[in-house]
């Protein structure tokens, strides 16, 4: 039997609640254990629940502004600057003037349906935001947004489809995570506290390891400070002609900058059919412009635009690059200010960073070490992309009523 779908304004089926800033003059509104959120704190967020933000609040502070608690499973709404962020509030929080938080009547609405609607129709939500410096959207106008629902039951069935894909992807991300991680404190432990296995496979400093002094400090005996161009082969982007870019896979995938990047691989796919610089598979990525020291890592042969740079080892250390690279991302960022207009560095700036470097057999036993959490978080990484295809596919479709639960 086919659901019933009816149409509901959002004040039909949710309250809609604004939030509010307490005075930044008063240091001790800020700084309690109340989560506050701002727009600021949904940026780049790919997780559906959210728990806290960069700052909190006190008591006295909530009860000087006119941020208001909203409960567990409230789905938080960014209306300004920009609009369109969304969360599900994974335990009671507050916000500042920058949402229009909506709280799910549960007798009237899945709040995780909801949650999907909005994500589905959001350039319909978007399409309302007016005002001269940044587009809003007002309480008045969410409220009284208008949308089809199906009956209860249905709705729940169709937010449990969904998901179990999303918990899937976020598991796996979080998988990832924890791996690289674990690869990141093993790089210290060898390469920064000089604790790699000596021949005896024991820790080789508080073993007695004999040190030396340099540049930068006590190294093992048979290391050596050089520069990035010595240990590493470096290529900078360059981006092809505008006329050549396309999203519908003519050619090669195409990485501008900074803003394509995901976890580890880039997550912005463009292609063009007249590559002018090409990375290679596994080799590094490192943003070296607006800003300067964002790391990634290339997912297949690809071409790089001057946002760009690829660093790759002469005997295809693959992991032993990335992390070395992510090791001194702080130096790195330390660029981002050299720029008259905004931060970059160039080729010979980049080669030029002191190093230390280890011999190959160390540099190589590391690869070889970490070679298969690296294998894990890739193929992780390409079961996302399926998910997430899987998933984009059918919110539309459920969300409409166009396919049927029992459909699938």
């Amino acid at each position: 039997m086919m659901a019933i779908w009816k149409e509901y304004k959002i004040e039909e089926i949710a309250d809609v609640v604004g939030g509010g800033t307490p005075s930044t003059k008063v240091p001790h509104f800020y700084g309690g254990n109340i989560p506050w959120l701002t727009p600021k704190d949904l940026t780049n967020y790919t997780n559906r629940h959210i728990a806290n933000g960069e700052r909190n609040i006190t008591i006295e502070g909530l009860s000087n502004s006119s941020s208001r608690m909203v409960p567990k499973n409230t789905i938080l709404l960014t209306s300004r600057a920009p609009i369109g962020y969304l969360a599900i509030a994974a335990n009671e929080v507050c916000t500042n003037q920058g949402f229009k938080s909506i709280v799910v009547n549960p007798e009237k609405a899945d709040y995780n349906f909801v949650y999907y609607l909005l994500k589905a129709k959001m350039e319909y939500i978007k399409s309302y935001g007016t005002g001269t410096t940044f587009a809003e959207i007002s309480a008045s106008v969410v409220k009284n947004l208008k949308f089809n629902l199906p009956d209860l039951p249905t709705q729940t069935a169709i937010a449990e489809i969904l998901s179990s894909l999303d918990d899937k992807i976020e598991l796996n991300n979080k998988i990832n995570q924890e791996l690289e991680n674990l690869a990141q404190t093993l790089f210290k432990r060898w390469f920064i506290d000089f604790e790699f296995p000596n021949e005896n496979g024991e820790p080789y400093k508080s073993s007695g390891g004999e040190m030396k002094d340099s540049e930068l400090g006590e190294i093992p005996k048979d290391w050596v400070v050089g520069t990035l161009k010595d240990e590493f082969n470096l290529n900078m982007g360059q981006s092809p002609k505008g006329d050549t870019y396309n999203e519908t896979g003519d050619g090669m995938i195409f990485f501008q900058g900074r803003s394509d990047f995901g976890f580890r691989y880039p997550s912005v796919r463009m292609y063009t059919n007249d590559p002018k610089k090409v990375a290679k598979k596994f080799e590094t990525l490192i943003s070296v412009r607006a800003p300067v020291g964002d790391i990634n890592m290339a997912e297949h042969d690809c071409c790089i635009g001057r946002g760009l740079g690829s660093i790759s080892h002469p005997r295809k250390l693959f992991s032993y690059t990335y992390y070395k690279m992510l090791s001194i991302q702080g130096e790195l960022k330390s660029y981002d200010n050299e720029g008259t207009v905004f931060g970059s560095i160039n080729k010979e700036t980049l080669g030029n960073i002191k190093t230390i470097i280890p011999p190959f057999s160390t540099s190589n036993g590391f690869d070889e070490l970490v070679k298969e959490k690296d294998s894990l978080i890739y193929n992780f990484t390409n079961q996302n992309q399926q998910l997430t295809q899987l998933r984009d596919t059918l919110l539309p479709k459920l969300i409409s009523g166009e396919l049927e639960v029992s459909e699938i």
